[in-house]
């Protein structure tokens, strides 16, 4: 194939992977990327190509199954793939129809000639109208929820849920629409700079608004920045880094420090390094082999990290404090997993709340007296978030600190930029990809008693 396709290649490729063995995009195009040594133009083309085609994938399927008459579940995957990848140019891209008619058609002709005419047919029918057409014709008699669905590829039951997450965490259902849009925006990649092995002025791009240690990237491939790839710097949202730093600058006895739920390895990372000249040990655990190898490698610039394969659950201790980022459905991440929205239902949400609640009342129990616990979630969902932790407290003497308040000593914010529940004396956080752009992280932050 003639290397200016290579873009559409890639792309189609991973669309492909994540629509039949169930991959992560985040985890397959950095890698293709780096493979093939794309330049930054391309490689910025081909990351718009592949995360367009699947944050608007439900817009477009609707729009694929009126063109070609038939539901898209009856198309084989290979030209689905190349038709969402087609679609996403012609209706939401400045590329030519013509360009994206012969490119995206010559990709799945390379692959199998026999479906190459079905996939021009069907693109040539997408391009005879343009979005807005499209959108009235989709939406015509269909009630308001499920015209947000079309518009905005979230389904119904998602939108729903974060308009009651926008309610529980004391924000404006009204809100909804521009969580949903940020949700759809492409997200800068953010670097979080390990405090004592580099600063955020070592690295390109712009220092983060929000994040001290955190800095953004317009361009680039970061596997390619020095300090990314010594371990002294790492790919990380700038919500996951302010977790691990709102633990980090709680106060709490001396003692080790516990991640107990560490894979990847970002928020370890920090911690980490946020101790490593104090002497202080963290221990990262994850149930899971490859994680622990994950965090390995995100440490690999510290001494100061025992990792092991261990259960949350089996946590001993004691910790003077403790890391739980646990199991979630990543509702907060859709920008940068979009394909986790066609997957998750509501039956993973209740799936996940009984080990969520017996994490936090192991890392409870594994805490030493007077320590903390940070319970975190990458989710809004009130299910994941208050109601997990206001259930583990009861019957506890745990005290609930002010977590905004925290992050607004290390921002630089005010509070209530940052405020959800007010439990006794102190408040739960949540952040929103529509107000700190940032992946919507909640945070808890939790002191043992004495």
């Amino acid at each position: 194939m003639a290397a200016k396709n290579l873009p559409r290649r890639i792309a189609w490729e991973v669309l492909l992977d994540v629509a039949t063995k169930d991959s992560y995009a985040n985890l397959l195009l950095p890698a293709k990327l780096t493979r093939t040594h794309l330049s930054t133009q391309d490689a910025a083309f081909t990351t718009e190509l592949t995360y367009g085609a699947l944050r608007q994938q439900e817009f477009y399927d609707a729009v694929i199954a009126h063109a070609a008459k038939r539901d898209v579940s009856t198309i084989d995957p290979e030209p689905l793939a190349a038709l969402r990848l087609g679609a996403h140019q012609i209706l939401s891209m400045r590329v030519p129809d013509h360009a994206a008619l012969s490119e995206t058609v010559a990709v799945v002709k390379n692959n199998d000639p026999k479906t190459a005419g079905f996939t021009n047919a069907v693109l040539r029918r997408v391009s005879e109208a343009d979005r807005d057409e499209w959108l009235r014709r989709l939406s015509d008699g269909a009630t308001p929820l499920a015209r947000q669905s079309i518009e905005h590829s979230h389904p119904e039951w998602i939108i729903r849920a974060m308009t009651q997450a926008l309610k529980g965490h004391g924000r404006s259902a009204e809100e909804i629409t521009s969580l949903l849009e940020a949700d759809n925006a492409a997200a800068k990649v953010s670097l979080t700079a390990l405090p004592g092995l580099c600063e955020p002025s070592e690295l390109p791009g712009r220092v983060s608004a929000l994040c001290p240690i955190s800095v953004t990237l317009d361009t680039g491939i970061p596997g390619t920045i020095s300090a990314v790839a010594e371990g002294r710097a790492r790919v990380q949202d700038e919500g996951s880094a302010l977790v691990a730093l709102a633990l980090a600058h709680t106060s709490a006895p001396e003692g080790t420090w516990a991640d107990l739920c560490a894979g990847p390895g970002g928020k370890a990372a920090v911690l980490a390094a946020c101790t490593q000249s104090s002497g202080t040990t963290l221990d990262a655990f994850d149930s899971s082999k490859h994680r622990v190898k994950l965090v390995r490698d995100s440490t690999q610039a510290l001494s100061n990290v025992r990792t092991r394969i261990q259960d949350a659950r089996d946590a001993s201790g004691p910790y003077a404090k403790v890391l739980v980022d646990v199991p979630c459905s990543g509702l907060g991440a859709l920008r940068r997993r979009p394909e986790a929205r066609y997957r998750r239902t509501p039956a993973d949400i209740n799936a996940l709340a009984t080990p969520q609640r017996e994490i936090l009342t192991a890392a409870l129990n594994a805490c030493a007296p007077g320590g903390v616990v940070a319970y975190s979630t990458c989710s809004p969902h009130y299910a994941e978030t208050v109601l997990v932790v206001d259930d583990v407290l009861r019957g506890t003497d745990a005290q609930v600190l002010d977590a905004p308040a925290v992050l607004a000593e290390i921002t630089g914010g005010e509070p209530e930029d940052f405020a959800s529940v007010t439990r006794g004396d102190g408040r739960y956080a949540q952040l929103w990809p529509h107000v700190h752009n940032t992946d919507g992280m909640f945070l808890a932050l939790l002191r043992k008693a004495p």
